[in-house]
């Protein structure tokens, strides 16, 4: 039986990773300096090697953008890497039957759901004072996985049996 997590696929994933770190230097203005172009390594890592490789990128390149940023929300970063987890997961899950849906949902799930805890974390007017840039982060993260997506994948997936994407 040949073991899921392959030298390719843990090569893969760290590729996207490393692209989650240099995508998480690029900053949105915000007013939390954890708003980057972090995200879309994950989106392509979700569509391309599946869900789970997409959440663990996503986790850790928000880790690593919060990082650069000087962690300003302290521990709640954590809360934030497991958000970004969830909704990463989820644009694989809907990428394959669904592309334009799956975009649709990642923007709305960043933007205005995942800092809905915040409202009760620190105050609305923070969530309000972040939603703006939010919005501006997750659709440049999704054009850029959007367009990047199908020109990596014959590329990417070429030796992936499973979770791979079909063109």
């Amino acid at each position: 039986m040949k073991s899921k997590l392959s030298g390719k696929f843990i090569s893969m994933c760290a590729m996207f990773t490393a692209l989650s770190v240099v995508g998480a230097s690029i900053k949105v203005p915000a007013v939390v300096a954890s708003v980057a172009l972090d995200a879309f390594p994950a989106l392509l890592a979700a569509a391309v090697l599946g869900g789970g490789a997409g959440a663990l990128v996503g986790a850790l390149g928000h880790l690593i953008s919060a990082l650069l940023g000087g962690f300003p929300l302290g521990p709640m970063h954590f809360l934030i890497a497991g958000e970004m987890a969830v909704l990463v997961w989820l644009f694989g899950v809907v990428y394959k039957k669904q592309k334009v849906m799956a975009g649709g949902i990642f923007v709305l799930g960043n933007s205005f759901a995942a800092p809905i805890p915040f409202i009760f974390l620190i105050s609305k007017a923070f969530y309000t004072a972040m939603v703006p840039s939010l919005v501006i982060g997750s659709i440049l993260n999704t054009i850029i996985a959007m367009i990047a997506i199908p020109r990596l994948v014959s590329f990417v997936s070429h030796g992936f049996s499973k979770g791979t994407v079909k063109r």
